[in-house]
């Protein structure tokens, strides 16, 4: 009995050995493992631009010089201040030239804007003055006493911009002379001041272009210090963003649902050198930022710097002005460059 259940064991043995056997020649092999990289979606989540080299419509006879500022009307226009022989120059939304005036009228032009009347304002930094002009060049109001600077009721000293309420009044940023923001009523008269040389708040170390969102509050390129400070309309300090850029210019627009939008141009922060006037003169780059009212980054972009006197088109050297139209273009002015250039979201 033991002797038959040994063979019958063995023989099972050998029947599952033979069909294991078998079922490893005809077993599937296994599948090629899939590949561990994944598949990148290659989708443009961020706003990119590409430069409108021949927008610009420029008359042969008409020069260009460094490019201080750049604004914007309410049909569309793009409106030029350049330091050249003609330094205020208009352009319709395709780029052709309508017309130039200021011959005679400034001598060093820095920002220019248009407020709710559609007048135009114009800082002249070596006169210490700034204008307020009709849309053909006729001047309604200077602020400022002609090749006087000073730091009082009557003079400015080297001033760089201005920002226009609804109602009329007017705050220059005064500038690089003086260290202050200096408040005028329509008419003109002084109103009030605030700001002293410093880094704190409420203090400045060349405060070189101002806006006003609509709001009323005012948003200060403090370019020295690193930083743009907000203010109410008596001066009272209410943020500041620190250590984001260099600001340069400052431009407002409207968003997309309803909010306001600051934009500011320049290059990223830097440290004062040995050899600094002014901070970041050279700058190292070029870059737009875009913000919300309480300084969240909502976009930035950089633009490849040129060598002086061989920009190519897309490159820009010394980024002084920027401003944005309803279809997001952008439309920005540089003193090295010496040329306004057009930008269009891809």
């Amino acid at each position: 009995m033991q002797a038959h259940l040994l063979q019958l064991c063995l023989s099972f043995t050998r029947v599952l050995g033979a069909t294991l056997s078998i079922a490893a020649v005809v077993a599937p092999m296994p599948a090629p493992a899939q590949s561990s990289e994944p598949q990148w979606p290659r989708v443009n989540l961020s706003t990119c631009y590409e430069v409108d080299a021949a927008f610009f419509q420029r008359p042969a006879n008409l020069a260009w010089g460094d490019m201080s500022g750049i604004a914007l009307d309410a049909k569309g226009q793009i409106w030029l201040a350049t330091r050249a022989e003609v330094p205020v120059q208009v352009f319709d939304a395709n780029g052709q030239f309508v017309r130039a005036w200021g011959k005679g009228l400034l001598h060093t032009s820095h920002f220019i804007r248009i407020d709710h009347e559609g007048m135009i304002w114009l800082a002249d930094v070596t006169q210490h003055v700034v204008f307020r002009c009709t849309p053909e060049g006729q001047v309604l109001l200077q602020i400022g006493t002609p090749n006087e600077p000073g730091c009082d009721e009557t003079h400015l000293n080297l001033p760089t911009d201005m920002a226009i309420s609804p109602s009329g009044d007017v705050f220059v940023a005064d500038g690089y002379g003086n260290a202050r923001i200096a408040h005028f009523d329509r008419q003109g008269k002084f109103v009030k001041q605030w700001g002293k040389v410093g880094t704190g708040p409420g203090e400045f170390s060349f405060p070189h272009s101002i806006v006003m969102d609509s709001q009323g509050r005012l948003y200060v390129a403090d370019r020295n210090n690193n930083r743009i400070q907000v203010f109410d309309q008596n001066g009272q300090f209410l943020a500041e963003w620190r250590n984001l850029l260099v600001p340069w210019g400052l431009y407002v627009t409207q968003g997309k649902h309803g909010g306001d939008e600051i934009w500011a141009c320049g290059s990223s922060p830097m440290a004062w050198r040995d050899e600094d006037v002014l901070l970041g003169c050279p700058p190292k780059d070029q870059l737009v930022m875009k913000f919300d009212t309480t300084g969240r980054v909502l976009q930035l972009w950089t633009f490849p710097k040129g060598e002086e006197g061989k920009e190519k088109p897309g490159e820009l050297n010394w980024l002084h002005a920027v401003a944005v139209d309803a279809q997001g273009n952008l439309f920005v002015g540089d003193i090295m460059g010496r040329r306004a250039q057009k930008f269009v979201p891809r």
